[in-house]
């Protein structure tokens, strides 16, 4: 899926990837390199010559995203290398995620945010479950919304209600993006090839047995968030659509419900002209009707939409990302 020229086939299979995808996360940056620093060193001490490589990808950022992450590539005291991909533009996080997907060459992958709010120092846990064989992904899920408006928490709490029952994907409430994956899972995820991606259902759909790890809200540790109300209203849109079609079934049953209800409303018509004479009397309820019948049909017409326009943009076949810039530092300190 990458378009670039300068994209290159895999060199070297290191036993960890970590994959973070990155909009101006300037500030977050310096902070998180750190932090994984002091995880992979105390992972190495547990896992001798365990080897280790950060994949980021920068979505178009307008700040000083692309430039940080060179820097941190040009470092040599890092125990990972670092490997940068740098996208043409803003393709959206799902696009930025399957770009760091499809460049990491571990045996294990991890996704995280750049914000810590996905604490590294859970990963020695996550990648010591995952080395028992008894499960093809470690993810984790949110305990508890503190610190989250309450508005917020109650409308995703009834996206992951809706989704769960619309659809055959296991969401789980609360789930994040910070997950570490075998290759064969990766590999799964990678093989569903759709344009319209929500990677949280697909990590469902696929299957495989998952180790789920709880904890607590985490705030962020530099700059502000990217998702706006409006901005998670559709995407929780484009996941319902993208894994259920049951809102088409919705809409047919609401058209069969107004159309039985129209033929009761003419009928009530029809009587009261000749039991009463002058219908004219019943205009304003005639006209209630006319409209509760006409915003249903735009209701459906544009639940039909959405599936159109999804189909529309599968058929074009366009590439999800492309990559303007890619890069890789020197290998691990002490190597």
């Amino acid at each position: 899926m990458c378009a670039s020229s300068s994209c290159s086939a895999p060199s070297g299979h290191p036993d960890l990837s970590i994959v973070v995808p990155c909009y101006n996360e300037e500030e977050s940056l310096p902070i998180l390199a750190g932090a994984l620093a002091d995880v992979c060193r105390e992972m190495r001490s547990r896992w001798p010559g365990l080897e280790a490589e950060l994949v980021l990808v920068d979505d178009g950022s307008s700040d000083g995203t692309a430039t940080e992450m060179r820097a941190l590539a040009a470092r040599g005291d890092l125990p990972y290398r670092v490997r940068y991909l740098l996208l043409s533009r803003n393709f959206g996080k799902e696009g930025a995620l399957l770009a760091g997907l499809e460049a990491a060459r571990g045996q294990a992958v991890c996704t995280m945010d750049a914000d810590m709010q996905d604490p590294p120092s859970l990963l020695p846990r996550m990648y010591e479950d995952l080395m028992t064989g008894e499960w093809d992904s470690v993810a984790t899920r949110r305990a508890t919304r503190e610190g989250e408006p309450p508005v917020r928490s109650w409308f995703a709490r009834l996206f992951y209600r809706l989704i769960n029952r619309l659809s055959d994907a296991d969401v789980v409430d609360g789930a994040r993006d910070f997950r570490l994956m075998s290759r064969p899972f990766v590999d799964a995820v990678l093989s569903l090839s759709e344009r319209n991606r929500f990677t949280k259902g697909i990590y469902g759909w696929v299957g495989f047995r998952t180790k789920w790890v709880p904890y607590g809200n985490v705030e962020r540790a530099a700059g502000e968030t990217k998702w706006g109300f409006w901005g998670l209203a559709r995407y929780a849109i484009s996941g319902i659509v993208a894994f259920s079609t049951a809102p088409l079934a919705i809409a047919s049953v609401l058209g069969l419900i107004f159309c039985l209800l129209a033929l009761a409303a003419a009928a009530v018509v029809v009587a009261r002209a000749a039991l009463f004479g002058d219908p004219v009397a019943g205009w304003p309820s005639l006209m209630a009707v006319v409209l509760l019948v006409g915003g249903a049909q735009l209701l459906c017409l544009g639940v039909i939409g959405q599936y159109l326009a999804r189909t529309y943009v599968e058929a074009k076949r366009r590439p999800v990302y492309l990559v303007r810039e890619e890069g890789e530092g020197p290998g691990p300190a002490g190597e």
